[in-house]
């Protein structure tokens, strides 16, 4: 059976959903390496050298090998399934680049929030950020070699997210991992997107 025949007796069989996801977190916690590990194209990387300007501005404590840093965004592509691609835009994690986070999420299915457990409390502002704009994310704690390690539980409370977010762990450096928290997260956005709304009562 010719292509052609086939489209017309499966008429969705090749229709391919691209959707766009937003990778976000605090300084260093590894949005680029995530992106890097799975696209399947070379990614876009806006990468700079960290220059003695900013040594008061961004604290490489917790990152001390780190030398460079994301100023725009990085980009990737990896395709999940036959019909469906995604297009992962990871944001710059230093405050003063926050500004582009809006122009970045603009058309999001969803997004990912990566965690470093050495520095939880820089993850709470892109938490706050897609709440407060309704986009549906996961937390995906990264397990880096020698950071503290604490179960799901003390990472919710710490976090203070709702029970209904997915918090996954993951090796940001490894394929499969990271492919597995991007299937959660779409399907966690499909889940809250194709929910019925609240029903409202009128009183009488």
């Amino acid at each position: 059976m010719d292509s052609a025949a086939s489209d017309r007796l499966h008429p969705n069989a090749s229709r391919v959903t691209a959707a766009k996801i937003v990778i976000a977190g605090g300084f260093g916690a590894g949005k680029t390496t995530l992106v890097g590990s799975i696209s399947e194209i070379t990614p876009l990387t806006t990468e700079a050298v960290m220059t003695a300007a900013g040594t008061h501005v961004d604290d490489t404590s917790a990152v001390p090998a780190k030398s460079t840093t994301t100023v725009a965004m990085d980009f990737g592509r990896i395709t999940i399934a036959r019909d469906l691609i995604l297009y992962l835009f990871g944001t710059p994690g230093q405050t003063r680049f926050w500004f582009m986070w809006d122009e970045l999420m603009r058309g999001a299915l969803g997004a990912v929030v990566i965690v470093d457990t050495r520095r939880i409390q820089d993850s709470f502002v892109p938490i706050d950020f897609f709440e407060h704009r309704d986009l549906p994310y996961l937390t995906a704690v990264n397990c880096f070699d020698g950071a503290p390690q604490y179960d799901v539980d003390e990472l919710r409370e710490a976090l203070a997210i709702a029970d209904h977010v997915p918090l996954v762990l993951i090796d940001a450096r490894s394929r499969d991992s990271v492919k597995q928290a991007l299937i959660t997260v779409v399907e966690h956005a499909l889940s809250v997107l194709t929910a019925d709304p609240p029903r409202t009562t009128t009183s009488v």
